[in-house]
């Protein structure tokens, strides 16, 4: 019987699905394990070879922990609200469901052939609106609740209307807009509705508010800070601006000490901890008020170097700070004008790493410095941004790098306030051997003497106090695109109104076309019926809108990060029609217990996603504050790039061989038409793109060959490997165990088709240590002791291997295992068997079809794994190198627990002794039980 791999997984992927094998329970006496993978965006391309890695991984885990006696939560489903499919979309009219089908149809079969135990009854997809009901359903959570500082935690907002209706506001302490007007109790009973709507939005957790944007026109949406890659769209590479518009945001800086203080609490990679510490960016320092000159205006900076206050000698602001266009003198405000829509143009990533660059232009105004009186210049630029702190520095040029450089560029002048430090080519930054001078009342302080005493000067004259920042800011939560969730909010008067609970889901409605309207509305704005009867609580025709009891729906709809913000809870109960997850569930499941994905989302999903999680534990919605105890991020399979090396200015390929002395141009070609010896085929390039049908080619000894080079594996560099290739070749198993063996979970590593062979071997030397002359064939006897010694071995290192998530050396020990039990011609049961179930998380298919051979009717799923027995290992006996005057002579093997003077009797015994010593009675004879043994003659 030889290894049929294909019959075999076609068979054991329909027996897994048709018998639910992997289905969880939501009650079980076994102890509980959740394991996740970051669900993936269903894209047209599919899977390559680099998207399963991280599934196989949490594969292996949740199979070990099957075998170990757990009740394993091991689900799977599709992110599927996604621009692709959008912009598919408005080139084709093409609704984006029926792209999002087809490519999750196209993912499904993908992730079925390579074997993977998910509970698929527990599928969710974003898009779905049995889903995105609860997704709408958080956001109003988020839009009724405030968060209060003196609980440090998320409240309803009914809670504040009440604290307003007995006290006004000036006693509360809340995470709020700027600068809220301060009023009684009174004054609050007496405003009217709109009015107390419009003071509530400023303390909701879900808010409306001019809020500056990343604009991309051709893309017709905003674009979150991660979207945008060296200031263009990640998709499409498309120009963005800054541009003010009114947006939801979320309050997420209300969370931000907590989110740091969480990540202590979690076993995550310390570089993605430091990822999201940085993004926070907590700070501690001041908050210092300059009055400007002739004018009822102030700006507030914050400064982490209050002791340097004396050294100020200019100010800048962002450009798009609302003062500039309030203070510009006259004069100024061409040149002005002209460089804030120069600045509209950059990211704000691309302004922040941009540190080459001195650019800015004086606003003509001053400010009056808080303790000196002197006026100092205001000026802009794109190095500051609004929505960082307030939007405003205070420039120390004798102690900071960036001022320095800016205060020399533009002659602005420099005051140094430290003693003996030298600024004449640069700035001095050593803060913590700094001692101030030319600083009035501070000098001959340290900085962080100054540093309070500074503080306390501005509290006393009120122009400043001690204060911690953060980098972190509001969340962007509106999209002008059409494949996204639908808020639940409608319009009266003005002022957002959520639907109740009972209407929900608000679903997507139907529409023409899919860009932004002639006015320039979201897309959502095309449709005839987007109008919400208040009075029959139903969707209705836009003929209809009267603002009496038809009002407007909202265009915009949900960012990509709002499903994936928390379906790990969803899935915990995924088709439970009354609430997002039943109380009994989440709090059986809690959290996932080991949860794997790529750094590419440290600040984007896994900040929002716990930023979610902390709100509705505080609206004790779900029961643990952090989702995902353990994360690890699974490094990339890279692709090894081919490229044929074009004379520059020609349409000649050279051979990598005739390339040097030669200025050439590397274009990347199909890896398919390469062979192992790195020999393209060039008639098969020729027929694949125009720009070489015509092209020459000049061999070297009559090939052609190309150049490589390790790099991400994607379409656009042709350096993709299909795993249904591999699988039609070779198998899953084969697959699986190949990318494990490739380098540990966590690091990047190269692609070698080349190497996939040996692991084929490998299962196929597995096969037939069950078979004799293609017949299977078990022994009942007993094994050897060597036998069990391997066994036990590889038992031992294996289990090691999958706690600590060592999967490339479990592969090796199977290898060695394999080898050593085939050289001792083992095929006895009582090793075969835990063998079999040993390697079931690596290669499930072939472990399955071997259980079922060694006479088991039901699936070896949740056998339980085997033990490590380590008096197997113990060695009984010794070989001993039997010396004569320290000269080895041969060895002998005798038992562990003899005497030192029953191993002399022993040696003393044996004819070879008596050879060597040829008559001659010993003098000595040394022995070191379990060492050596040497005669002195």
């Amino acid at each position: 019987m030889s290894y049929d791999f294909k019959k075999i997984e076609n068979y054991w992927q329909s027996y897994w699905a048709k018998n639910q094998t992997f289905a969880a329970e939501n009650s079980s006496k076994l102890p509980k394990y959740y394991v996740l993978d970051m669900f993936p965006y269903p894209s047209g391309a599919g899977l390559h070879v680099g998207h399963p890695l991280g599934y196989i991984a949490s594969d292996i885990v949740a199979r070990y922990k099957r075998h170990k006696g757990f009740n394993v939560l091991h689900p799977q489903g599709y992110d599927s609200f996604g621009l692709p499919a959008e912009q598919y979309a408005i080139q084709t009219g093409q609704h984006p469901a029926i792209t999002t089908e087809t490519n999750i149809n196209r993912y499904r079969q993908q992730l079925d052939q390579l074997g993977f135990s998910f509970d698929w009854s527990r599928e969710i997809r974003t898009s779905d609106s049995t889903y995105y009901k609860w997704t709408q359903w958080i956001f109003i959570q988020l839009f009724n609740a405030w968060y209060d500082l003196s609980l440090n935690k998320a409240r309803s907002i009914t809670t504040l209307i009440t604290l307003f209706s007995e006290q006004g506001n000036k006693n509360i302490t809340a995470v709020c807009d700027e600068n809220p007007p301060e009023f009684s109790a009174q004054e609050w009973n007496d405003f009217s509705e709109i009015e107390q709507q419009k003071i509530l939005l400023q303390y909701r957790l879900a808010y409306l508010s001019d809020t500056e944007v990343n604009w991309c026109a051709e893309l017709g949406t905003v674009l979150a800070n991660d979207e945008i890659i060296n200031g263009v769209s990640e998709r499409g590479g498309h120009p963005v601006i800054r541009k003010k518009m009114k947006q939801w945001s979320m309050r997420i800086s209300a969370y931000a000490d907590r989110l740091l203080q969480g990540l202590e609490k979690i076993d995550w990679p310390e570089p993605l901890k430091e990822m999201q510490r940085n993004w926070i960016g907590k700070s501690v320092g001041a908050s210092v008020v300059f009055n400007v000159t002739d004018y009822d205006a102030t700006v507030e900076v914050f400064t982490t170097r209050p002791d340097t206050l004396f050294g100020v000698t200019f100010m800048t602001l962002a450009p798009e700070h609302e003062l500039v266009s309030k203070i510009t003198t006259q004069e100024q405000s061409a040149e002005v004008n002209a460089y804030v829509e120069q600045t509209s143009k950059r990211s704000e990533r691309d302004r922040m790493t941009d540190v080459k660059s001195i650019t800015g232009v004086f606003t003509g105004a001053y400010a009056i410095h808080p303790l000196t009186k002197q006026q100092i210049p205001i000026w802009i630029g794109d190095y500051v941004l609004a929505g960082y702190g307030t939007g405003a520095v205070m420039a120390v040029p004798c102690g900071d790098q960036r001022d320095y450089d800016f205060a020399t560029h533009f002659n602005i002048p420099i005051v140094n306030i430290f003693k003996d430090a030298d600024i004449s080519k640069e700035a001095f930054t050593d803060k913590e051997n700094s001692v101030i001078a030319n600083s009035d009342f501070l000098n001959g302080l340290s900085y962080k003497e100054a540093s309070q005493k500074v503080i306390a000067s501005l509290e006393k004259i009120g122009a400043g106090k001690g204060t911690i920042n953060y980098r972190l800011r509001d969340a962007v939560f509106s999209r002008q695109r059409y494949w996204g969730e639908p808020f639940p909010v409608y319009y009266k008067e003005g002022m957002p109104q959520m639907i109740d609970r009972a209407h929900l889901p608000i679903l997507l409605p139907k529409v023409e076309k899919y860009l932004p309207t002639q006015e320039g509305a979201p897309p959502l704005g095309n449709s005839s019926q987007w109008g919400w009867d208040e009075q029959n609580n139903n969707v209705v025709s836009n003929d209809k809108i009267d603002h009496q009891t038809v009002f407007p729906l909202e265009l915009n709809t949900m960012p990509g990060w709002a499903g994936s913000s928390w379906y790990f809870n969803r899935y915990m109960d995924a088709h439970n029609t009354e609430e997002f997850a039943s109380q009994e569930a989440l709090h059986y499941w809690k959290e996932v217990d080991l949860y794997l994905g790529g750094s590419e989302h440290a600040t984007g999903h896994l900040l929002y996603s716990r930023f979610w999680q902390h709100f509705l534990y505080d609206m004790e919605q779900v029961p643990v504050e952090e989702y995902a105890k353990k994360l690890i991020n699974q490094g990339m399979i890279l692709g090894t790039s081919a490229l044929a090396y074009r004379k520059r200015g020609t349409q000649t390929f050279l051979s990598k061989g005739l390339v040097q002395d030669h200025e050439v141009d590397p274009v990347h070609v199909d890896v398919s038409f390469v062979n192992s010896s790195d020999e393209l085929d060039v008639e098969q390039l020729k027929k694949w793109q125009s720009q070489f049908a015509e092209a020459s080619f000049e061999l070297e000894e009559g090939v052609f060959r190309v150049g490589r080079e390790v790099e991400k594996m994607s379409k656009s560099k042709y350096n993709v490997v299909n795993p249904d290739d591999i699988c039609e070749q070779y198998g899953a198993d084969t697959l699986r165990m190949y990318e494990m063996f490739l380098g540990p979970i966590e690091q990047a590593k190269p692609w070698n088709t080349a190497g996939i062979s040996g692991v084929h071997s490998f299962l196929r030397k597995l096969w037939k240590l069950f078979h004799l002359n293609e017949s299977f064939e078990i022994s009942e006897e007993k094994p050897s002791r060597e036998s069990l010694k391997t066994l036990h071995k590889t038992i031992k290192k294996v289990t090691e291997d999958i706690e600590n998530f060592s999967f490339n050396t479990s592969v090796s020990s199977f290898m060695i295992c394999v080898n050593e039990l085939s050289a001792q011609q083992c095929n006895q049961r009582s090793i075969l068997e835990p063998l079999t179930c040993l390697i079931s998380p690596f290669a499930p298919h072939i472990a399955e079809e071997l259980w079922k051979l060694l006479g088991h009717q039901e699936s070896l799923s949740k056998t339980p794994y085997p033990v490590y027995e380590e008096h197997y290992l113990i060695e009984s006996s010794k070989e001993y190198p039997i010396s004569f005057n320290g000269k080895m002579r041969f060895t002998k093997k005798l038992p562990l627990s003899l005497s030192p003077k029953e191993i002399e009797n022993e040696v003393l015994a044996d004819d070879r002794t008596q050879q060597q010593l040829d008559g001659r009675t010993p003098k000595k004879v040394i022995v070191v039980p379990g060492k050596i043994v040497n005669i002195v003659g």
